[in-house]
């Protein structure tokens, strides 16, 4: 398996799913169309190779699509991601075992931990060139503008690394930057992210905040840093976890923070608490602009960078982007971590349309009067991102929550709005949310699409139509005795029944 982003991008390549382009492009505005385009197809990931005022490539879209999230996690199939979520299930809220084969499973998960922990690389490759002081210059980074309306150029894919002050533990978190100076940024986060905590202890006790941003690493580190379930482990143990060995770290060369040793580029900083700069305006993940906030102020003495470094970078906007490919993995990682929290939650899906989070369909398996209200609830409650779901919709079971032909007809067919909508007003909201009265502050809508039983219904409820089994088994037998042999009914084409979906 890779462990570096080169490995990763060798995998791409050997299996058609790296376009390397020579022509000359330019990271202002170009470099972002090109890849849009491309995110919109699904296709490969690209490598930029003559990028127009740098000496470095440029990479962008290779976690473009769910199959190469899952190569990057050395998967094939998004369902064993599943297989992920359960070990981190049973570390979040470990039971007691009551069969020798529970015993046996925890065993391994405690062994996988432990073969997990970092390592140490005493002469790392992201120390190959060094430069300090005067000499060093950001603006020699490929950094990319994306959109017209964009404040500036930016990192996005930058592992952010901060540690407490008082506890000596690190967060590691995956923040937007915008470049402010030849030697400077500004780092945009939310109020209860790791590091805007880190700042907050350091302030109290009137320290700078070290602060170093490892850039173009492996993206099983990547996907490790977003991954934001409760479990008191670091993001270094849990790369560790989704990659079965430990992730090699190396000590920075100005502060006391530890990064990937295979990093392309590592800057190193301090954050002066108080000293802030505007932020912004950016295209966000809702689709629109985002609006200017004062963000504090990065000032680096350092960066250091392998011979020869590719600079890894992508974009924010409506899906499908990078950052819902890699929603649409984490997802399938939650389910069994919210079957856990929530016992009757069958399975959960989170559509990329709705922003992998806005909105969330769950199946459950239906036994008595009032559990969809209660599942739904329970959902918003279960783990911290799911804070800012606005909408939560409940089917039975037999629905397959990632098709919306089958959800439409469950809230069509189900669904009494007086009865079975409920909201919730004025709750704490995700202030990039332009479409809540007050931002920061929004309603969340529960939508119950089960079958009804008494006492939620005072009447029998139709009984589904289904094929008789003896005649649907004979069809299945004389199919080719039709002359419908060539006729393959599988995956149906939805274009045919009206829809519009290229």
């Amino acid at each position: 398996m890779a462990r570096d982003l080169r490995g990763f991008i060798k995998i791409l390549e050997e299996r058609g799913q790296l376009r390397r382009i020579s022509a000359l492009v330019d990271p202002e505005l170009e470099i972002a169309e090109i890849s849009n385009r491309m995110l919109q197809k699904g296709g490969p990931g690209l490598l930029f190779e003559n990028v127009k005022g740098a000496s470095f490539p440029v990479a962008v879209n290779l976690l473009g699509t769910v199959e190469r999230i899952c190569w990057s996690m050395n998967m094939q199939h998004p369902q064993e991601l599943e297989t992920l979520g359960k070990k981190l299930s049973m570390l979040q809220q470990p039971k007691p075992p009551k069969k020798i084969s529970q015993a046996i499973d925890f065993g391994k998960v405690l062994f996988d931990v432990i073969k997990a922990k970092p390592g140490r690389d005493f002469f790392p490759a992201c120390q190959q060139v060094v430069i300090q002081g005067d000499d060093l210059d950001l603006n020699t980074l490929p950094l990319i503008r994306p959109y017209p309306g964009d404040a500036g150029k930016i990192i996005t894919l930058g592992l952010v690394i901060t540690k407490d002050c008082e506890t000596g533990t690190p967060n590691v978190g995956v923040y937007r930057l915008q470049l402010q100076s030849k030697n400077t940024m500004t780092v945009h986060w939310l109020s209860v992210r790791g590091g805007a905590r880190h700042l907050r202890k350091a302030a109290e006790r009137g320290k700078k905040l070290e602060i170093a941003i490892a850039l173009g690493v492996d993206p099983l580190i990547i996907m490790a840093a977003a991954t934001p379930i409760p479990v008191d482990l670091s993001e270094w143990l849990f790369a560790g976890l989704y990659g079965g060995s430990g992730v090699q770290l190396a000590k920075c060369k100005t502060v006391d923070l530890e990064v990937p040793a295979d990093s392309e580029f590592v800057l190193e900083g301090t954050i002066t608490p108080g000293e802030v700069l505007p932020d912004g305006p950016f295209g966000d993940h809702m689709g629109y602009y985002g609006g200017v906030e004062d963000s504090p102020l990065i000032r680096f003495q350092c960066m250091t960078h392998r011979k020869d470094p590719i600079y890894l970078t992508t974009f924010s906007g409506r899906p499908p982007k990078e950052e819902a490919m890699m929603a649409i993995a984490l997802n399938r990682i939650y389910t069994p971590i919210l079957r856990q929290q929530v016992s009757e939650i069958v399975d959960f899906f989170l559509p990329m349309e709705a922003l992998s989070y806005k909105a969330a369909i769950i199946s459950i398996d239906k036994a008595y009067p009032g559990q969809a209200r209660r599942a739904a609830l329970a959902f918003w409650s279960a783990l911290p991102q799911f804070t800012y779901t606005k909408f939560v919709i409940v089917v039975d079971k037999d629905i397959n929550i990632r098709d919306p032909r089958q959800v439409v007809w469950a809230i069509s067919s189900k669904v009494d709005p007086t009865r079975d909508v409920f909201i919730l007003p004025n709750t704490p909201f995700d202030t990039l949310d332009f479409a809540s009265e007050k931002i920061g502050l929004g309603g969340r809508m529960g939508i119950d699409a089960t079958t009804k039983i008494p006492p939620e219904t005072e009447h029998e409820w139709g009984a589904p139509l289904e094929s008789a089994p003896d005649i649907a088994a004979m069809v299945e037998r004389k199919w080719a005795e039709y002359g419908l042999g060539d006729l393959q009914l599988g995956e149906v084409d939805p274009n045919l029944f009206g829809y519009d979906m290229k």
